[in-house]
């Protein structure tokens, strides 16, 4: 049994403007404003004024708690992990699931929240992300209703955070096939064995879920790992110059004890994790397009101020057709994620839909820091100039939750009807 998401039908709201985005530019104390003007086609307008609420309060959270201390703690490899409890306290955290969910709430807001983070840090983003989206996700879609009840409202409150334990040392791509994380039952007790790869936060996370094959019958199974398990060890993953603060891990495994009540009662094969990923996929595209949206207001912000040859270089053609490409990029990509998240709200959505949003939008993405970086010339690779933190971000997101390749060919079989994974 699989809890239901809190959705409702988006309804349309009129956003009253007291502030321009380049209002709120990279800038500790800088203001919120009611609308971006990277949102140049109004999608906002989509959202309930419920939804449009909460949009705003998270907007202001990102620029008053997390953009003042983003580039320092990016730049020492920390995670504010402070910040957790704080943001939660919105509640966002957990909107999808009826356990947890303030009010009833749309996938495109749900998104839009996502995006909201990754505007002002992605590496943020990223670290509520894999609590609140993935490890959550694992037990709302896969947990049994006990596990929903005990699981879901702390991690929504912020009082315990999750990681999601997939990628291995020598799986990443094949994981469908190539897992070999083992799981074997003793009575009512699995014992875990093998090892895991770039988990986030998993150095501090107070469970991990995490993905074995059962040695009995080969299927893939999810467990409920808490932390301080005898035989589970994280260590940090040093001189990682993408999403710095989030906290990646390698994990050790060694005869990791498991009671039956922490497997996930509703996860017998890859096909009910691959259920996860795609409910999770669409939220990269959100945050892909929320990294470039970021990149893309400072570069208009350091273009309007930087002077070359007596004149603020946005006056110049070749700059403007930079951000005009970026702005492209950037609605483009809006409407996909929005359509996607629809879909997902009327229980349409399938893996194709959610490959192609994640696919095409982090391929915009790359381009779009690119182009901002290059406007902001020498200075683009500073952190001061607000572009190169997005610039190296994206790298990360670009890759995870399937590479561009992968995605791709998700949607080839679809086309098709023939798969090319091998």
């Amino acid at each position: 049994m699989t809890a239901t998401p809190a959705t409702t039908t988006p309804t349309p709201a009129t956003a009253t403007t007291t502030a321009t985005a380049t209002d709120a530019a990279p800038g500790a104390g800088a203001p919120a404003a009611s609308v971006l003007d990277a949102d140049f086609y109004g999608f906002q307008n989509l959202l309930s004024a419920r939804e449009q609420e909460t949009v705003l309060a998270v907007r202001e959270f990102m620029e008053r708690e997390v953009r003042p201390i983003a580039d320092d703690y990016w730049e020492r490899s920390d995670c504010p992990v402070h910040l957790f409890k704080p943001f939660a306290a919105l509640g966002t955290v957990g909107a999808a699931w009826s356990e947890t969910a303030g009010f009833a709430s749309s996938a495109v807001f749900r998104g839009w929240i996502g995006m909201e983070l990754a505007r002002v840090d992605s590496s943020f983003c990223t670290f509520i992300g894999v609590s609140s989206g993935l490890a959550m996700s694992s037990i709302g879609l896969g947990g049994s209703a006990a596990q929903r009840e005990q699981w879901l409202p702390p991690m929504a409150r912020g009082d315990v955070i999750g990681a999601f334990g997939l990628t291995e040392p020598l799986s990443g791509s094949d994981t469908a096939k190539g897992l070999r994380t083992t799981a074997t039952r003793h009575g009512d007790t699995w014992v875990l064995h093998g090892a895991k790869r770039w988990i986030g936060n998993a150095t501090f996370a107070d469970v991990v879920v995490v993905w074995a094959k059962d040695t009995a019958d080969d299927q893939v199974k999810g467990f409920l790992v808490r932390r301080g398990t005898p035989g589970f060890t994280a260590t940090k993953i040093e001189r990682k110059q993408s999403l710095r603060i989030v906290q990646n891990a390698d994990i050790v495994l060694d005869g990791v004890e498991v009671a039956e009540s922490d497997r996930l009662q509703g996860i017998d094969s890859f096909r009910d994790l691959a259920n996860v990923l795609r409910v999770t996929r669409d939220g990269v595209a959100w945050q892909s397009l929320g990294t470039m949206i970021g990149a893309y207001e400072a570069a208009v912000a350091y273009t309007a101020q930087r002077e070359q040859f007596g004149h603020p270089i946005a006056s110049y053609q070749l700059v403007q057709d930079k951000l005009a490409t970026c702005l492209g990029n950037i609605t483009a990509s809006l409407a996909v994620c929005v359509r996607v998240s629809q879909l997902q709200d009327d229980g349409t959505q399938r893996d194709a839909h959610a490959a192609m949003a994640k696919s095409f939008v982090t391929t915009r993405m790359r381009e779009t820091v690119a182009l901002c970086r290059e406007a902001c010339g020498g200075n683009g690779i500073t952190l001061d100039a607000g572009v190169a933190r997005f610039f190296a971000d994206a790298e990360a997101v670009y890759t995870f939750e399937g590479t561009r390749d992968m995605n791709n060919l998700i949607v080839g079989r679809e086309i098709t009807g023939h798969a090319a994974f091998v």
